[in-house]
């Protein structure tokens, strides 16, 4: 009965699609909530959502409430599908696809 009611938290976080980690500075855990499948990203490498700012560096996540940090490591099934980058003519956001081999154009 005990493992019932353990499993049943840990599902209902599963199904909402966020991630409890650790807070900043003994503040306990917090609700990190997923990015969208596509990020459109402008001149610099950080998103806005729900509340939490997201930094995007050397092909990797970070996030964190305040845009001057402290930052930390977004886990990997957290990251958009493809990141973009709008008013780049550079095909910067090709290769930025999670999930597709690089052979695998349509």
């Amino acid at each position: 009965m005990r493992k019932l009611l353990l499993a049943v938290p840990l599902g209902v976080f599963l199904l909402v699609g966020c991630m409890v980690g650790p807070g900043p500075r003994g503040s306990g855990v917090v609700v990190v909530p997923a990015l969208p499948s596509i990020v459109v990203l402008e001149e610099e490498p950080y998103y806005y959502q729900g509340g939490y700012h997201y930094h995007y560096q050397n092909d990797r996540w970070f996030y964190s409430n305040a845009r001057s940090g402290p930052w930390m490591e977004l886990p990997r099934d957290r990251y958009p599908k493809e990141v973009r980058f709008k008013g780049r003519g550079d095909d910067r956001g090709r290769g930025e696809k999670r999930g597709h081999d690089e052979g695998d154009k349509h």
